[in-house]
């Protein structure tokens, strides 16, 4: 039976940002957002520890809030936010001030990994992308960005269990997710991985041994058809966690370690690690990047300084590799 360790550190205040509920809250929802009864909302009640160092997410550098507005008025659905990559989407999130709602099958590991938010930085809605039933029109009201970083195992293993198969999370996950996506939604970010248009190449055919590859393209594909403006993000091998049985503070003390540089390309020819951080960064950069819409990138990590949460460093790294 696995163990939780318990970290007894304190959740964030976002009160630092000096912003107002009113300032905070999206202009979409002037008046409470009806919500399924599947849905929670939490408060928080408690700030951050003076002893800890609150924002030294992803390159120990800070997230730069100067752009709080702009911030502000995005509420962006995460997909597979408590995964290794998706929890520290949503841990960037927070801490960037930026509203966020969760599609989980278990909603109890949100409050585990994240605490007690303020209803309006974080909202969880209990459902599964395997199952088209489940992801009822009302879970998307309001939501203007997308952040999907949901996945399994490429070999068969435990988290195979109750059908998450690649071709159940990879392809009708991801087919049912973007059916259900309303048109209005200003940008979708799909984490894919490196290698899914050479599967039959090696290394990459061992690795598609049992279609995860197959099924990622396939999930690929299905975005690029739907008319939806997305951006894919193909990884190499994740590195740095995944740090599945930490809370929200030890989330954001978290670094890339000497890994912080960051190598982007396209076609399909990167081989090598990324870290999980830099992966989770490079899905929020990307939402307001304009140029990066209707693109795929591979991107990895080596040894040596980063962007850190710059933005015009990302946009930099996503423009040379169009040029390359």
């Amino acid at each position: 039976m696995a163990t939780t360790t318990n970290l007894s550190f304190a959740p964030p205040s976002y009160s630092r940002f000096a912003a107002t509920k009113s300032q905070i809250r999206n202009p979409l929802f002037t008046s409470p957002l009806p919500l399924p009864s599947s849905f929670f909302l939490v408060r928080n009640e408690a700030s951050l520890s003076s002893s800890i160092t609150p924002v030294q997410a992803f390159t120990e550098e800070a997230v730069d809030t100067s752009d709080l507005a702009s911030s502000s008025s995005k509420l962006v659905l995460v997909v597979g936010g408590t995964g290794g990559v998706g929890q520290l989407v949503v841990a960037s999130l927070l801490n960037r001030n930026i509203r966020s709602r969760l599609l989980l099958r278990d909603l109890d590991k949100a409050t585990k990994l994240f605490g007690k938010q303020d209803e309006y930085s974080l909202q969880v809605v209990k459902g599964d992308t395997r199952n088209a039933e489940d992801l009822d029109p009302s879970m998307f009201e309001g939501v203007t960005h997308v952040i999907c970083t949901t996945g399994t195992t490429a070999f068969p293993s435990k988290r195979w269990n109750e059908e998450n198969t690649p071709e159940k999370v990879d392809w009708e996950g991801v087919k049912n997710l973007i059916s259900a996506l309303p048109s209005s939604v200003k940008r979708v970010v799909l984490v894919s991985s490196v290698g899914v248009t050479k599967s039959n190449e090696l290394p990459w055919s061992i690795m598609n041994l049992f279609g995860v590859l197959k099924y990622k393209k396939m999930g690929e594909d299905f975005l690029r058809d739907s008319g939806l403006p997305f951006t894919i993000i193909r990884p190499g091998r994740l590195t740095d966690g995944p740090y599945t049985s930490y809370d929200l503070n030890t989330l954001l003390k978290a670094t890339a370690g000497e890994r912080r540089a960051v190598v982007i390309g396209q076609g399909d020819n990167l081989v090598g690690e990324v870290s999980r951080l830099v992966v989770a960064e490079a899905c929020i950069q990307a939402l307001d990047i304009e140029f990066t819409q209707g693109k795929a990138y591979e991107i990895n990590s080596v040894k040596g300084d980063g962007p850190g949460s710059d933005p015009q460093q990302w946009r930099e790294l996503f423009k040379a590799a169009e040029s390359k």
